[in-house]
């Protein structure tokens, strides 16, 4: 199967399926001599990992990653290092329940990619979803780790790349409670407590019915340089958004004002510009961060609408792989909200895209 691979000098290839024995990625383009160990990737996949909450699946996953290759330390590194060669991850299933799945090995499932993959493939992995489940971005985010330590080495102060869920189903939060630490301070990645709270008996009564709910996710990068991107076919915007509709569910996304930049007047949508100790300073950011397809400097703000999870247990009508009308119900463990573990994901998605831009722009213009 094509296209398991994005991102241009940092480029990852992602493997495996939800059921199989693991998945994994290969990480090429990331530059020698940057310090690497399982334990810098550890904590970003615990963030993503299943079974941390009664509102994400239940599925058990320890989600342990281990590097294969790419990394090397002796006497001469400080500690282990890249060595400019393909970085191999690996990270196995052990909590796999195929069975959950028998009954609907012949039957597609409304709003999933059962149908669409079946009619592209001809063979469907019906345990999970195969490879198109949502497991697969365990490795989006092992090499968004690695994106995270390229970004940190080569941008003087770092970059800074945090996500929040900004709304639940109806339930959007209110924004002058942001609060970033909020976000590490309940199980919805929320940055305002009081939605938070709000939003645990509302999930509670849709995980209760066998049904889900959709979300609109945040993701943020600060401290990204001025000048990455380009003006036409690698605009950054547009890579962006690219990786981030790559992810399983999400159905938008929006940069900066997004749709909300249609019912702006020109003279509201402008991001004035002033001098503030001598260097140029922006009043506003509507424009994301990036402008003609290049970065100005500012916080890049990118928001992704998440569909609601397609595996329900409320009955919906669908047909069988041989035409026959039924319905279905779909049993096992899923997320009621698939976008709250999507949020660090959406974070390893920024990450990967702004390694790869930056080491295009040191290609380019040094």
């Amino acid at each position: 199967m094509s296209h398991n691979s994005f991102g241009h000098l940092f480029r990852v290839t992602t493997w495996g399926e939800s059921h199989g024995p693991a998945l994994g990625c290969i990480v090429d383009g990331t530059p020698p001599g940057i310090g690497l160990t399982e334990a810098d990737i550890q904590p970003w996949l615990d963030r993503r990992r299943p079974g941390t909450s009664k509102f994400v699946t239940q599925r058990q996953e320890s989600d342990q990653v281990r590097i294969l290759s790419g990394v090397f330390a002796d006497e001469r590194t400080a500690g282990q290092v890249t060595t400019g060669t393909p970085i191999a991850l690996h990270i196995d299933n052990v909590d796999a329940r195929s069975k959950d799945y028998a009954e609907i090995r012949d039957t597609f499932r409304p709003g999933h990619a059962d149908y669409s993959y079946f009619m592209k493939y001809g063979v469907r992995d019906y345990r999970g979803g195969g490879r198109q489940s949502a497991r697969e971005t365990a490795a989006r985010v092992a090499a968004g780790a690695i994106a995270r330590k390229v970004l940190d080495q080569l941008v003087p102060g770092g970059v800074r790349i945090r996500g929040a869920l900004v709304q639940m189903g109806p339930h959007g939060i209110d924004r002058a409670n942001w609060n970033w630490d909020s976000v590490e301070q309940n199980p919805f990645w929320c940055p305002d407590a009081a939605a938070a709270t709000a939003w645990e008996s509302y999930l509670d009564g849709v995980r209760k019915a066998g049904s889900s709910c959709g979300a609109v996710i945040e993701v943020v990068a600060q401290g990204v340089p001025a000048g990455l991107g380009a003006p036409l076919y690698g605009k950054l915007d547009a890579e962006l958004a690219g990786a981030m509709m790559s992810i399983n569910a999400v159905k938008g996304v929006e940069i900066g004002e997004g749709f909300a930049a249609a019912a702006l007047s020109g003279e509201a949508n402008a991001d004035e510009m002033r001098v503030a100790d001598g260097r140029p300073q922006f009043l506003s950011n509507h424009a994301g961060g990036i402008l003609g397809g290049i970065s100005t400097g500012q916080d890049i703000v990118v928001r992704l609408a998440v569909k609601p999870t397609s595996s329900i247990l409320s009955p919906r009508q669908t047909i069988t792989r041989d035409g026959v009308e039924t319905d279905i119900q779909t049993k096992g463990r899923h997320d009621p909200c698939v976008g709250i573990r999507a949020v660090p994901v959406g974070e390893a998605m920024m990450a990967c895209v702004l390694a790869d831009h930056l080491l295009r722009h040191r290609g380019q213009c040094g």
